[in-house]
């Protein structure tokens, strides 16, 4: 049986470590959340399992028994003044588990909001990250070393763990929804069919810095001005190649020298598109191709595109998204959907190397990735049971 009441007291216990307003700021590395590792690992042990942390901060707690066994978890840094659950949630299910004496490895994987990197404690864990990545790495806003924060952190010279995926049936994340969908159908769970892919890119123009009283408008070669035709391209544009569910963000957009009496001279734009198909994916990425190719012909300055990272979209595997349905009928009564995940989570790099699936909960107004993010305790109920039952089923299964 779950202990309910006992994993509502550990969400709210993890969420006083670096409270802000009703949310929770506590970024990769910083003291607050190196304070939410540590609370971890003692949570872990008083569960009866054997906690480790490593060179990039992944937590993972060991199930002392025999196999076979089961990873789950999600992470517990968090955007900047952001929600309370966002990850966490999945970290505390996975402590829930074990302490129903499910035979769970629990794991918090480090850096799954990208400060730093992309999804670099995951994909460490499946052995994708390599030290010349780490040192390369820099934070996304204010460029601090990766090396010189790890330092901060007390993880310098420790060894990066890796995962053995034939220890495990497979891997389970609850998650908030991050959207709306589950809350405007009326609807308390959601069974995730699988997580969208994403292309991100780095689009530049470059032009020619002036003086905007000075230059006429025929001899300007404004850089912003050529982003904002590229981006209006690509809105005309794509709404003719996309599948049902594509999404794309410009969510970066630079300008340099950024002052207002001086024609810009340089902007640059991270542009993302996410669905679940890959034939789409690649499609959109010739569409983008093309534009950036045609914008570069006709413009007065020279635009050029970079791709930045990909991922590749990831279907739940059938018998755990199975399990999870099953476990939805017995306990929503009806109130549940399956549906696919727009969001990215570290289920997706999980799903190379072992089974994985995600179930979702609703989010009080589709909110994420702000401190006013928050989902009905009930709701929160329903999902640990959910987890619990179909991971058990899963245990029942041959392996």
């Amino acid at each position: 049986m779950i202990d309910t009441a006992r994993f509502l007291a550990d969400l709210h216990e993890l969420r006083q470590i670096g409270a802000f307003k009703t949310g929770v700021h506590r970024p990769t590395y910083t003291p607050d959340d190196m304070r939410s590792r540590h609370w971890l690992m003692d949570r872990m042990r008083e569960v009866g399992l054997v906690p480790s942390m490593d060179g990039l901060g992944n937590v993972l707690g060991r199930h002392p028994g025999p196999g076979p066994h089961l990873l789950v978890g999600s992470h517990i840094e968090t955007q900047d003044e952001a929600g309370w659950l966002d990850g966490a949630l999945g970290v505390v299910a996975g402590l829930a588990l074990a302490r129903a004496g499910l035979a769970v490895d629990v794991v918090a994987f480090a850096d799954e909001e990208a400060h730093y990197g992309s999804f670099l404690g995951s994909r460490s864990l499946i052995g994708e990250v390599t030290e010349a990545e780490i040192d390369a790495a820099r934070h996304c806003i204010h460029g601090k070393p990766l090396r010189e924060a790890l330092a901060e952190a007390g993880l310098a010279g420790l060894p990066r763990a890796r995962l053995a995926p034939a220890r495990y049936k497979g891997f389970l994340e609850l998650h908030i929804e991050q959207g709306s969908k589950l809350e405007n159908a009326g609807l308390r769970s959601g069974v995730v069919t699988g997580i969208f892919g994403v292309r991100l890119f780095r689009i530049t123009a470059i032009g020619q810095q002036d003086h905007t009283g000075g230059t006429t408008m025929a001899e300007r070669r404004d850089a912003l001005v050529a982003m904002t035709r590229v981006l209006a391209m690509i809105d005309a544009e794509f709404p003719r190649q996309i599948g049902d569910g594509t999404v794309w963000t410009c969510g970066r957009l630079v300008v340099e020298p950024n002052a207002p009496h001086i024609i810009p001279g340089r902007t640059e734009a991270i542009f993302s598109f996410r669905d679940l198909d890959e034939a789409v994916l690649d499609r959109l990425s010739d569409t983008l191709r093309r534009i950036v190719a045609e914008a570069d012909r006709r413009d007065r300055c020279a635009v050029t595109l970079e791709p930045v990272s990909r991922s590749a979209a990831a279907l739940a595997d059938p018998a755990l998204h199975a399990a999870l349905i099953g476990a939805a009928n017995r306990h929503a009564n009806g109130a549940w959907q399956p549906m696919p995940s727009g969001a990215i989570h570290d289920a997706q790099h999980m799903a190379k190397v072992m089974p994985a699936a995600m179930l979702f909960t609703p989010s009080i107004g589709g909110i994420s990735h702000h401190w006013s993010e928050d989902t009905k305790e009930e709701d929160l109920v329903l999902a640990i049971r959910i987890l619990g039952d179909a991971a058990a089923q899963l245990f029942s299964l041959r392996s």
